[in-house]
């Protein structure tokens, strides 16, 4: 599997829960908490379970928390695809 990071989860974020009009998904977004990025629990939750579906990996439940950044979730992303490696 190549890498998943940030640019990848803006496009599955995109993709599965959309982008807020005065939000910039392509500035510098790793720290900025995913509530603040207009993502509520159910946008991460189908976030997750795309990132989940499409990378064959399971996340912990603390994976899905808008109080969390895209830098938490990125972590939590590539242990979980080690430990299946």
């Amino acid at each position: 599997m190549s890498g998943f990071g940030i640019k990848e989860l803006v496009d599955v974020l995109r993709a599965s829960a959309g982008e807020e009009e005065d939000v910039n998904l392509e500035g510098d977004i790793l720290d900025v908490d995913f509530e603040s990025l207009g993502y509520d629990s159910l946008a991460l939750s189908n976030t997750v379970r795309w990132i989940e579906r499409d990378l064959g990996i399971a996340l912990p439940d603390e994976a899905i928390d808008v109080g969390s950044t895209p830098r938490g979730l990125l972590d939590e992303v590539t242990r979980a695809v080690a430990r299946v490696a």
